[in-house]
């Protein structure tokens, strides 16, 4: 049965924490919504999504379920975090609620023009930010390289941000998630992710 989730994060204000909770209550009460489930935690925006719970949300929610919160700053700690979670979820048919910028876009209304223009939107601005990102990292690495610096980690087996996740990684491959937004969700380069995967689990 779909499910109605609520994601609340303070740093460390607790009047904020109440504030953004009466938000989102008086949000649903208007609109005959139910919240069952809070996701509820004090954590600066600095902190990795897996620390702020994010990726355990991305995990919990399902198609039809809906994600509402008080804020699209809650979410995440840059403009392309946010961006590219809500694409991920709108792939994933999950409905998404932003009070304060009165966003509601459901993918699965095909007769909501707006939730179409909206998703559409974020689409191209999360592709807009991949490539701004790929193109910084190869100014820098074209940089580095004229500079005289070796590029890239020294070949052969070695530590990986991802150890340790095999059994998150796997969850997510079986979810159908596919590896670019995994890599988002876990905060890595699509490349590092691909060769974790290559290196470590396939050989298992």
């Amino acid at each position: 049965m779909p499910q109605t989730i609520a994601y609340v994060r303070v740093s460390t204000d607790e009047q904020d924490f109440k504030n953004q909770k009466f938000e989102i209550l008086d949000y649903c009460d208007r609109e005959g919504l139910k919240v069952d489930k809070w996701l509820e935690l004090e954590i600066s925006s600095r902190r990795s999504a897996k620390e702020r719970r994010i990726d355990e949300l991305v995990t919990n929610l399902k198609a039809n379920d809906r994600l509402v919160v008080s804020e699209l700053s809650r979410l995440g700690r840059s403009t392309g975090e946010v961006i590219n979670l809500i694409k991920l979820l709108t792939d994933r048919k999950v409905e998404f609620i932003s009070i304060k910028q009165r966003l509601r876009i459901n993918s699965q209304n095909n007769k909501d023009m707006t939730s179409k223009v909206m998703i559409t939107i974020f689409s191209l601005l999360a592709e807009l930010e991949r490539d701004l990102i790929s193109e910084r990292t190869k100014i820098g690495m074209a940089k580095a390289k004229a500079l005289g610096k070796k590029i890239g980690r020294p070949k052969g087996p070695g530590k990986s941000k991802l150890d340790g996740k095999e059994a998150e990684i796997k969850m997510f491959l079986a979810k159908g998630v596919t590896r670019a937004n995994i890599a988002k969700i876990l905060d890595v380069s699509w490349a590092t992710l691909d060769n974790f995967i290559k290196q470590k689990m396939n050989k298992k």
